[in-house]
């Protein structure tokens, strides 16, 4: 996720409160740095890929001239980590610079359009759109403010914005959608940022902006104006009492919490994926004799799901395959007509470039999921997308896996599209709930947070769980178990419902939990006599089920209802995150640290 921080001081120079705010920002994650000052109506620019301090000590940050300036952190989305794709970004004359957090959908479209209006590109990134929008109006005859105002209104997506005009060194102009944006007001000058940490240090009176919401800064005060017709808000600045270390993590006790929280924002920006990339690697699946998802540990339980997506949408047999076995279970019949999608958070995990690089030389079309542009995941594939989560710093995945799996969803149905192997209403429905999916999510967070948090304190003390779910739903009982396993420890075992006579019954005595996935579908019936079995044995019965099922939560002895008309094959996605929290609190209640459990690392970047 990118970092911005702006000031407009009174007196001496922003460049260097600009660049100690973006080095509050450096948790947040980031591949490239840059500044942009405005003095004697001259934009100063300065921007590189690297190290906040290292670009900063060699392009001389510190140094540069004016009150009034605006930098950014980058983590890439659209186009590698490079000095040319770093902000600020500019016009065609270099009058207006723009930084940007945020995702913009159409900026394909309108950089089309610009381009034929003769505008010159020099970037690969969606942000490069902004500044030559608001030069189109300023060519029309628009002062800043209104130019500001009718560009963003044709952006379509998230975006938390900062711009600075070379005609007006008096103000820093801000808008917001989605992406957040809070402004601060001292007795020096008037702050801009995507985040409380940067600002600390000047002041702690604060202003939140709110979705669809303009600011104009002013070294003495500021406005907020509404997007859509530019009319005034009165918004008073809050004083911010946090420490530091709590204003990094939006006053979450950990980031792990935190991340779990952004996953409708996360999911979100899943959804903005470009058509075009989508299309490529549907086209390229649908080409190959076999293919293999092949990932690690979460990112594993990702593709799992998507082989029940792909299966029942697009009618394609696909192979899941943990990396570290793939080469030995099926390198000898690689060949020209396979296809490995590999998916990767870091797209750098050792075991998955390793099965990479093996079917890369033979000759294999290598495809990528990743949330790193310019990680060595997206230089080895033949087309890969960007799941555009921003970064996790919480060593337990969770926004990364639910954004991995509606990334996969898409995929799946383009290739059914593609393949014509369901109807036109069968993909117009399943696309319809694929666009609820954030909301079902935040729906999910809000109703169930204090009901896990007291199965947490019920359940904190338990020796073992057991983790069981059918067809799609035994790779939610996987990477639940996973993350109960990776941050409190508790040995745990989870398996498709249908194996537990198989072995897994015999360790079923009284009182043990028993944690089942049941949402509505085809599998609801098999589950249904899985819980009776177990709870024959004593078993303590724990549920996820559709709100209103009552014969689950009859045979339930503890519940947590989900909301209703959740497809089967989605369903992963809203049923995972109360398994997240269940784990994080359990940890928490436990006196551990979840965001670093022991022995683990973010990336296994090693053998």
């Amino acid at each position: 996720m990118c970092g911005i921080f702006g000031c407009i001081l009174r007196r001496g120079l922003a460049a260097p409160l600009i660049h100690k705010g973006l080095k509050r920002l450096e948790y947040r994650g980031y591949d490239s740095v840059g500044v942009a000052t405005l003095d004697g109506g001259v934009l100063h620019i300065r921007k590189d890929a690297g190290k906040i301090d290292e670009v900063a000590e060699r392009l001389s940050f510190d140094e540069m001239p004016g009150a009034v300036g605006v930098g950014h952190t980058r983590w890439a989305t659209h186009g590698a980590p490079t000095m040319v794709n770093a902000h600020p970004h500019v016009d065609c004359g270099g009058v207006v610079a723009v930084v940007h957090n945020g995702v913009i959908e159409n900026f394909q479209e309108l950089r089309r359009e610009l381009e034929e209006g003769g505008h010159r590109f020099v970037s690969k990134t969606d942000t490069e759109v902004i500044p030559h929008l608001i030069e189109e109006e300023l060519k029309k005859g628009a002062q800043p403010r209104e130019a500001l105002l009718r560009a963003v209104r044709r952006l379509r997506g998230s975006y938390a914005i900062a711009v600075l005009f070379a005609s007006d060194p008096e103000h820093i102009y801000c808008a917001r959608n989605e992406s957040p944006l809070i402004i601060g007001l001292s007795e020096d000058g008037a702050y801009c940022a995507s985040d409380i940490p940067a600002m600390l240090p000047y002041t702690r009176m604060v202003a939140w902006l709110r979705n669809g919401e303009a600011a104009i800064l002013s070294a003495g005060g500021y406005e907020i104006i509404r997007i859509s017709d530019g009319s005034r808000v009165d918004r008073p600045l809050t004083e911010i009492s946090w420490s530091l270390k709590m204003a990094e993590r939006q006053g979450y006790p950990h980031f792990m919490l935190k991340e779990i929280y952004e996953q409708p924002q996360s999911l979100r920006n899943a959804l903005r994926l470009q058509k075009t990339y989508l299309d490529l690697l549907a086209a390229f699946l649908d080409r190959g004799r076999e293919i293999f998802l092949v990932a690690a540990g979460t990112s594993y339980h990702a593709c799992l799901a998507a082989s029940y997506m792909f299966s029942k949408l697009a009618r394609l047999t696909t192979y899941p395959v943990i990396a570290s076995e793939f080469i030995e279970r099926y390198g000898s019949s690689i060949g020209i007509d396979s296809v490995i999608l590999a998916v990767s958070q870091s797209g750098e995990t050792y075991d998955t470039l390793k099965a990479v690089e093996y079917a890369r030389m033979r000759a294999a079309t290598i495809l990528g999921v990743t949330n790193t542009v310019g990680s060595t995941l997206t230089r080895v594939s033949r087309a890969y997308i960007v799941q555009q989560s921003g970064p996790e710093i919480g060593v337990a995945a969770t926004k990364t896996f639910t954004a991995q799996l509606l990334v996969l969803a898409q995929l799946a149905l383009r290739l059914a599209r593609m393949r014509g192997k369901i109807s036109q209403d069968e993909i117009d429905e399943f696309q319809e709930k694929l666009l609820e999916i954030p909301s079902i999510v935040e729906e999910v967070l809000n109703r169930s947070a204090s009901r896990v948090e007291e199965l947490a304190e019920k359940y904190k003390d338990e020796k073992l769980f057991l983790f069981l779910g059918r067809g799609i739903s035994s790779a939610t009982a996987l990477e639940g178990r996973l993350k109960l396993l990776e941050i409190t420890y508790i040995p745990s075992l989870a398996y498709p419902a249908g194996e537990s006579k198989h072995g897994p019954i015999s360790i079923v005595e009284e009182d043990v939990p028993c944690i089942f996935l049941c949402p509505r579908g085809e599998t609801r019936r098999d589950i249904v006599g899985s819980i009776m079995e177990m709870k024959a044995r004593g078993a303590k019965i724990i549920t996820l089920c559709e709100e209103g099922d009552e014969e689950v939560k009859e045979l339930s002895d503890d519940y947590i209802e989900m909301p209703k008309g959740i497809p089967e094959l989605l369903s992963p996605i809203p049923y995972v995150v109360p398994l997240q929290l269940l784990a994080y609190h359990i940890a928490v209640k436990r006196g551990l640290d979840p965001d670093k459990p022991r022995n683990l690392a973010k990336s296994v970047t090693v053998p």
